[in-house]
């Protein structure tokens, strides 16, 4: 995708896919200040259908993008479980999400939940509620902990605004001395 940058104000959408919950949370950042938006989730547990499943989260997620119409969709990376089953059915939410945001041109941006987590509160192991209490204190809006899947999905959002608003996020930098210097050989004392 696109690298980007906050020069002024942008839209972020953070989703944190799920096949039972499926949590989303909008942003609106402008220069360093972000503004919460909104947040919430979408309850798929009565379904029963995997595949209409599919489609109802390829269509809600697409109206809510309708109604915020995000610069950015932030989604959280599918991790690595001990159940193939799990990892096959969150994979199919993210897809349906990600193919929601290709179908309207919107820039995906993919983090690992420890990524996410290490961002949020400093931590790559913080649980879900300490997520939380830190995302409201830092935005100063009260959270409700019955809302955790939406509460990850804003705090996905919040970590796509830290990597672009970081001078130390370029994700195009080399982790090798030898790239380094040639990309900037005026940094270099002789």
């Amino acid at each position: 995708m696109k690298e980007t940058t906050v020069n002024v104000q942008r839209v972020i959408m953070g989703i944190d896919p799920g096949t039972n919950i499926l949590g989303y949370g909008v942003i609106l950042v402008d220069k360093k200040s972000v503004h919460y938006v909104d947040m919430g989730v979408i309850d798929l547990r009565k379904e029963k259908d995997q595949f209409v499943k599919m489609k109802r989260i390829f269509t809600e997620v697409g109206q809510l993008m309708d109604k915020y119409a995000p610069d950015d969709l932030a989604i959280e990376a599918p991790f690595y479980g001990k159940n193939p089953q799990v990892m096959l059915k969150l994979g199919r939410a993210q897809g349906a999400a990600i193919t929601a945001a290709l179908y309207r041109q919107i820039p995906i941006f993919e983090y690992a939940p420890r990524k996410v987590k290490m961002a949020i509160t400093g931590r790559g192991a913080a649980s879900k509620e300490q997520v939380a209490v830190l995302l409201s204190k830092t935005m100063d809006v009260e959270l409700q902990s019955k809302f955790l899947d939406a509460t990850d999905a804003l705090a996905i959002a919040m970590c796509h605004f830290y990597q672009l608003t970081s001078p130390l996020s370029d994700t195009s930098a080399s982790t090798n001395w030898k790239s380094f210097v040639e990309a900037h050989p005026s940094r270099i004392k002789k």
